[in-house]
Formats: C-alpha cells, structure tokens, sequence
C-alpha cells in the first residue's frame, strides 16, 4: 500500500491537491492511502519548509507548488510495485 500525506494548512492549493491525489488513486484503482497533514510542527518535521507538501512514501516529492495532474499521476504510479 502506498502511503501519500499532502501537507498544508488547508489552503486552496492544498485542498486541491489532496483531491488530485483521490482522483488517481481512485481512477488508476491503486491501493493506496490519502492524509491531510495540517500540524505545522509535523509539516517541518516531514520536511516541507513551503506548502503545499506532497511526501510519498516517507519521501518529500513536491513542496511550495500543485504539480500538474500528469506530472502527480506518473509520480504516483512510479511508486506502485
């Protein structure tokens, strides 16, 4: 299962991409899990130092920016195994 956590305060850029995050999953049919993490001191200690945060598998991807959704899905199914 892979594990996606997008890091933000719950701005629109955030909420966006959580969103895009839940289309691929749902779409590609990936087994996969979607979190919010919303706690600045989690955020930094992620390391995100600009939201939002997209940390796949323990691995910070993206920060400060929404990824177009290509860019985000090839992201994504690059960590299917």
């Amino acid at each position: 299962m892979i594990s996606i956590l997008v890091a933000g305060p719950g701005c629109m850029n955030c909420t966006k991409l959580a969103q895009m995050c839940n289309e691929i999953v749902d779409e590609k049919g990936i087994n996969a899990v979607v979190e919010k993490v919303t706690d600045l001191h989690q955020i930094t200690a992620l390391g995100v130092l600009m939201t939002p945060g997209l940390i796949i598998n323990g691995k910070v991807i993206s920060s400060g920016k929404v990824p177009l959704k290509s860019t985000l899905e090839s992201w994504i199914l690059a960590e299917v195994k």
